[in-house]
């Protein structure tokens, strides 16, 4: 664990929420009925000045979307900021984000997908914790559970232990390390920048969306050829939607890291699927595979915050 490790406050009824569009365009009719949805909930949604902008595969200009996301970390009544979609874009905000802003300015931070670009260069830059979880354009998926989910994590303060039953266990083990991870093609096209935070005695999480096997094979050795790998704790395998059948996947994670003998289990309720649950990335948990189990001994959020000079 980081001893530096930045927690955001816990969320509270009756706060402000931002919603901003950092990667993919949207339309209004695409997220009003997650945006309203989080105002039912009871809190208070501030919308980015360029959340509906749109500049071909990117939701505006970079300065346009960077600007966004700059806002709602300066905005005092903005608590929690929950990303409109993936798509494209993150990754070209990356190199000017102003992260000193952002340690000075702790808050929840949640997506997935390309959002898994800015989220773990925030942990990189800043180690303030990050959140894999919904985006506002497909929050209400599942019966509103992954919206509950996320409210349940960052409002209550509480330690986090799932139970990973209905997993596949690939390869037995148990081990503790920080939980990092996102989409695979992004932490593929982060590794070697420097906004990739080092997987040395990490738990890794990794999860896809409409990518052939061959596609998810070239990626997972591209990873362990660069020795991104090499000192890995453990491996853990969401959804991988639409890329085939997940047998062949698990061949495929167990090609590229048996000879590590980590703990690895696949078929995480975390993706691009129906169920997204939400997880908070950068801290430090216990992976089970025997028992099934993913264990945070602390809670990702802080129950108060101290007044800034």
């Amino acid at each position: 664990m980081e001893t530096d490790l930045l927690k955001p406050p816990q969320l509270k009824q009756g706060e402000g929420i931002g919603v901003i569009a950092p990667a993919g365009p949207v339309t209004r009719s695409e997220i009003q009925p997650g945006i309203k949805l989080l105002n039912s909930s009871g809190y208070n949604v501030v919308s980015g000045p360029h959340l509906y902008h749109k500049k071909g595969y990117v939701a505006g200009e970079d300065e346009e979307r960077l600007e966004d996301l700059h806002s709602m970390f300066i905005n005092n009544k903005v608590k929690a900021i929950i990303c409109a979609r993936g798509g494209y874009g993150s990754l070209r905000l990356l190199n000017r984000i102003d992260f000193d802003l952002i340690q000075r300015n702790p808050k929840i931070i949640v997506g997935y997908s390309d959002i898994t670009a800015l989220l773990l260069a925030i942990y990189k830059k800043t180690h303030l914790i990050t959140f894999h979880g919904p985006v506002v354009k497909d929050i209400s998926k599942n019966n509103n559970r992954n919206l509950t989910s996320f409210f349940d994590l960052v409002s209550s303060g509480k330690s986090l232990k799932l139970d990973l039953s209905g997993g596949r266990t690939l390869m037995r083990g148990k081990v503790s390390g920080t939980l990092l991870g996102g989409n695979l093609s992004l932490i593929s096209s982060l590794m070697g920048t420097p906004f990739m935070p080092s997987l040395k005695g990490a738990i890794l999480l990794i999860e896809e969306k409409d990518e052939p096997l061959y596609r998810v094979d070239r990626m997972l050795t591209h990873l362990r050829l660069s020795g991104s790998l090499d000192d890995l704790a453990g491996l853990l395998a969401g959804g991988f939607e639409d890329c085939g059948d997940m047998s062949s996947i698990n061949n495929i994670l167990l090609d590229t890291v048996s000879d590590l003998n980590i703990p690895l289990i696949s078929g995480l309720p975390v993706g691009h699927g129906l169920e997204n649950i939400t997880l908070p990335l950068g801290l430090p948990c216990t992976l089970d595979t025997n028992l099934r189990t993913l264990s945070f001994t602390e809670s990702c959020v802080i129950k108060q915050i101290r007044e800034r000079i």
